[in-house]
């Protein structure tokens, strides 16, 4: 199946690369450019893509609020970020607006493509640098209730996620605590020794219990 993205980046030199670089992947078809946030909404609208490329620092609309306006009128049009910021503000925002995948612009041609697929099939990305400040987060998160003995590998933060969100069950906890980490559903199921069906019924309770509709709409909420 070809993937039908939209690259949305203010500079020229940057979309001009992506496109070129995108092309030459054989199930990506890159189907528009927008050179702002306001034209990568209005481009979802005309071209209905798989998935939008979008850079954070744009004029007229900046890429935070165009996926927010994307993922409310388009939910099943994906947001891929790729910008050069990384620091928790950049990450909490895009992640809130609704943008399934964050990843940093040293990423290669080979990242991009995966994440394009990755949040293409509804699942959330991270790279590694973005990812590292997640569990920093969390582990701060837990080192913040009484859990710093723990929080050096990250697991104390997996456990006070159930201090913080008391209406989730242990494995409620375990499986957000995966999603959080981007693991995919049958990573998941191998982890905790489960079906990939039953992951599935524990993400749509924990969606429910959390308030949420996307993978990235909770790791949202697990970092704030």
């Amino acid at each position: 199946m070809t993937i039908r993205v939209l690259v949305a980046d203010d500079q020229a030199i940057v979309r001009d690369g992506l496109v070129t670089v995108l092309s030459l992947v054989d199930d990506l078809d890159v189907v528009g450019e927008a050179e702002d946030g306001a034209a990568a909404v209005a481009m979802v609208e005309a071209l209905t893509p798989d998935v939008v490329l979008m850079d954070l620092r744009m004029p007229v609309l900046d890429g935070a609020a165009a996926t927010g306006r994307i993922t409310a009128g388009h939910p099943q049009v994906a947001v891929l970020v790729l910008t050069t910021h990384a620091d928790d503000d950049s990450i909490l925002t895009a992640l809130a607006a609704g943008a399934r995948g964050y990843l940093t612009k040293d990423a290669g041609r080979a990242e991009i493509a995966t994440a394009i697929r990755s949040v293409a099939s509804g699942q959330t990305t991270f790279d590694a640098t973005v990812g590292a400040k997640v569990l920093a987060r969390l582990a701060a998160g837990a080192a913040g209730v009484g859990a710093a003995a723990e929080a050096d590998d990250g697991a104390g933060a997996w456990r006070d996620l159930r201090q913080r969100f008391p209406g989730l069950t242990p494995r409620e906890a375990d499986v957000l605590s995966r999603i959080a980490d981007g693991r995919t559903n049958p990573e998941i199921a191998a982890e905790l020794f489960l079906t990939v069906p039953t992951v599935k019924s524990y993400v749509n309770q924990v969606f429910a219990k959390l308030g949420v509709r996307t993978r990235a709409e909770a790791v949202a909420r697990v970092l704030r």
